[in-house]
């Protein structure tokens, strides 16, 4: 018997599900406002930067869940059956097709409101939204 590998044609939904698992680690998935400020970010610092979304949500330094040593690493295992999983993707999705709205007013960095990175030290934020403080 010979198997065959599938693959899934639609590289969009791959990245929506890429975006909507590193959403839910970073918000916990606790609120649809939060979800969609921090999906809405991720877009924003992409368009004024001109990298690809793809390259963003793997960068350690804006993202800091992706660090294995982070507390909140293991967020990054949210079962994607979860109804939080689920919200992040629908989310990821509704942005990836252009039809999320600014939710952070044109923030292209974030940190947790727990925390005062190096960067961030001499800006002010421009919105607090679910715990995340937004930056231009």
């Amino acid at each position: 018997m010979q198997m065959t590998l599938i693959k899934n044609p639609d590289a969009s939904n791959a990245l929506a599900y890429k975006i909507a698992r590193l959403v839910c680690a970073e918000t916990g998935a606790n609120n649809l406002l939060g979800v969609e400020a921090l999906t809405s970010m991720i877009h924003n610092l992409s368009v004024a930067s001109g990298v690809d979304i793809e390259h963003i949500i793997q960068d350690k330094n804006i993202f800091p869940v992706l660090d294995e040593n982070s507390a909140q690493h293991i967020r990054m295992t949210e079962p994607a059956t979860s109804r939080r999983f689920k919200m992040c993707l629908r989310v990821a999705q509704r942005m990836l097709s252009g039809g999320l709205h600014d939710a952070c007013f044109g923030a292209t960095r974030f940190h947790h409101s727990d925390t005062m990175p190096q960067w961030a030290i001499a800006r002010g934020y421009i919105a607090d939204i679910d715990g995340m403080l937004f930056y231009l």
